[in-house]
């Protein structure tokens, strides 16, 4: 029989897990405390950009899928599931677990899951204090990429952590009708760790990339040849691309290991990734200034304002042009904006204008390319005023390119690199 569940907190988290579960077949009651957010899901607008959320929401709310402020009163529910936001204060790095504490105070006696990503323990002594007595108890960490989430939550295995034995036979039969493989572990606190592990590596890996990038700098170095000819057949991890590290989940789940433990690592390599959007928009400068001889009233056009460029999304947590900014207003810079997926409204409350592509190319001095998206990345360079382009991600670093760029006096620029 299908279950029947509830999922507080329609965030990215929460939404992708309740289009992943209606899709199989669960009810799925969504909960969320923000008024706009459930009016606009009610109505099956969706409010996250994640490729066949709203497909799903089309084709399945009001059957499989209700969205409301609260848990539904009439209808038992097999487990509720807590997808709240676990945030870290920006000035301390501390996290402020008061969302997750609330939600499970509301959570019943029933199987209880928690999906935020949390520090070690908290499962333990935040949400079980506030539990209805003879609750189940389980943590089972999301860990989708954006853009692949609802693939990503079948296919990837899930870790599920129980209270008791109790508690874990029923978190596995919850998810068994999701995910294909299921990885039971000892305690709440081992599924806790799992997340927090997976992300911090990846954030350790993408420092030393970026680390990498900054010593090939100093040298007048190409990172990217550095890089590309230590991986070719050699047997041990490849060495990662310089680049910018945003989101939701690296920029935060860093402070949430060192709220866990005494660390050393996970912490220097935060700061550098956080340190890389200031340092290139420094380098820029610079740039524009050694071509120029000044700055102010000088034109750069930005593309890519999400934090990612692929998979494709319109996510502005962690956005490197948060940093960037504060320096080209600094330096009297007038910033144009363009992404294919970030709105004007968006691009206009972080400082810019927003552009077409074309007069991206025709209306700037300056080009500053942040992501990846794969409208870039095909793009030819047509008439252009450019005279400077920094290319974050070397999109544009090709045989095609290189011709066209040098011929036209334009200097080029990427992450620890200058041509």
């Amino acid at each position: 029989m299908p279950k029947t569940v509830g999922v507080v907190g329609m965030g990215y988290v929460g939404l992708t897990l309740t289009a992943a579960m209606a899709a199989k077949g669960y009810r799925v009651h969504g909960v969320d405390a923000n008024p706009e957010v459930v009016q606009a899901l009610s109505r099956g607008r969706v409010h996250v950009y994640e490729p066949g959320v709203a497909e799903v929401f089309a084709d399945h709310l009001g059957t499989g899928v209700t969205v409301g402020h609260t848990l539904p009163d009439g209808e038992p529910l097999d487990a509720v599931i807590l997808c709240v936001s676990t945030p870290v204060d920006l000035a301390s790095g501390a996290p402020r677990l008061g969302n997750l504490a609330e939600a499970a105070a509301c959570a019943g006696q029933r199987l209880v899951v928690v999906r935020s990503t949390v520090p070690i323990g908290t499962s333990r002594a935040v949400v079980l204090p506030r539990l209805d007595e003879g609750a189940r108890l389980v943590m089972a960490p999301e860990r989708t990429i954006q853009g692949q989430a609802l693939r990503e939550l079948v296919e990837l295995p899930q870790v599920i952590g129980g209270l008791d034995e109790a508690s874990l036979r029923e978190g596995v039969e919850l998810f068994e009708g999701l995910a294909d493989r299921i990885v039971p572990v000892s305690s709440l606190e081992a599924a806790e760790m799992v997340k927090l592990a997976n992300n911090c590596h990846t954030d350790l890996i993408y420092a030393y990339g970026n680390e990498l990038a900054l010593v090939a700098e100093q040298h007048r170095l190409d990172p990217l040849e550095v890089i590309r000819a230590a991986n070719l057949d050699y047997p041990r991890p490849d060495l990662a691309r310089p680049g910018y590290v945003g989101g939701g989940c690296l920029t935060k789940d860093p402070y949430l290991m060192r709220a866990s433990a005494t660390t050393s690592l996970v912490g220097h390599a935060r700061a550098l990734n956080e340190r890389l959007p200031s340092h290139v928009a420094g380098r820029l400068v610079g740039l524009i200034r050694e071509t120029f001889g000044e700055t102010r009233g000088r034109r750069l056009s930005v593309l890519g304002w999400a934090y990612k460029g692929w998979p494709a999304t319109d996510d502005m947590r962690g956005t490197p042009i948060a940093d960037m900014m504060p320096v080209f207003t600094a330096a009297g810079l007038t910033v144009l904006g363009h992404d294919p997926l970030v709105t004007d409204e968006v691009i206009r409350e972080y400082g810019g204008q927003p552009v077409s592509l074309d007069k991206a190319f025709t209306e700037a001095d300056a080009m500053l390319i942040v992501n990846d998206h794969p409208d870039y990345r095909g793009m030819e360079i047509g008439e252009t005023s450019i005279r400077v382009l920094f290319d974050s991600w070397r999109v544009l670093d090709t045989d095609r390119h290189a011709g066209v760029l040098a011929g036209r006096g334009i200097r080029y620029a990427g992450i620890g690199y200058t041509r």
